[in-house]
């Protein structure tokens, strides 16, 4: 079963810096993500997803691979480089995989404008390696579908980041 975490951080910088944080940790073997998906909301409260994958550009690059070879078969491989193309692009656009487009859009509307939420869909994770390596990235802990444990445990490392910030002495 996957879990699902939504973070608020301030700026979309630094969500993406900590979806980075995230994407190495599970280049380490630490995390499995099914999706990992940046929001941000804008002054007006347009709200916009910068998805790890852009499956229309997928779509349509395998599209025109296949349109191709089969244009080939036929003598009119730019018509059919053409035509797989777009009819890639347009599959890719209509699929989702990973977190519902709709349920990001809705979470992030409870954002302030002009910040940035991380949603993450985890299947796997050794939470204490994990939770380490996340300690005093900062952020709030906006929606989660871990138990109270693992939930508590999160909250106490995005919270580190603000007790380091008042403790440490400002020079002027």
């Amino acid at each position: 079963m996957s879990d699902l975490v939504f973070i608020a951080f301030p700026t979309e910088q630094k969500a993406e810096e900590v979806r980075q944080k995230v994407l190495s940790l599970q280049r380490e073997y630490l995390i499995e993500l099914g999706d990992a998906v940046v929001v941000t909301k804008d002054e007006k409260g347009q709200v916009k997803l910068n998805q790890m994958l852009n499956l229309t550009t997928a779509g349509a690059a395998s599209g025109a691979l296949w349109g191709t070879l089969i244009g080939f078969i036929f003598l009119a491989p730019l018509l059919g480089t053409a035509l797989g193309a777009a009819s890639g692009a347009l599959g890719g656009k209509l699929s989702d995989v990973g977190i519902n487009d709709q349920f990001m859009k809705d979470a992030a509307g409870a954002l302030q404008p002009n910040s940035a939420g991380l949603f993450l869909l985890i299947r796997k994770m050794t939470a204490d390696k994990v939770l380490a390596d996340l300690k005093g990235v900062g952020g709030t802990l906006m929606r989660t579908s871990f138990d109270e444990t693992k939930e508590a445990a999160l909250r106490e490392a995005l919270a580190a980041h603000a007790a380091t910030e008042t403790a440490a002495p400002s020079n002027p």
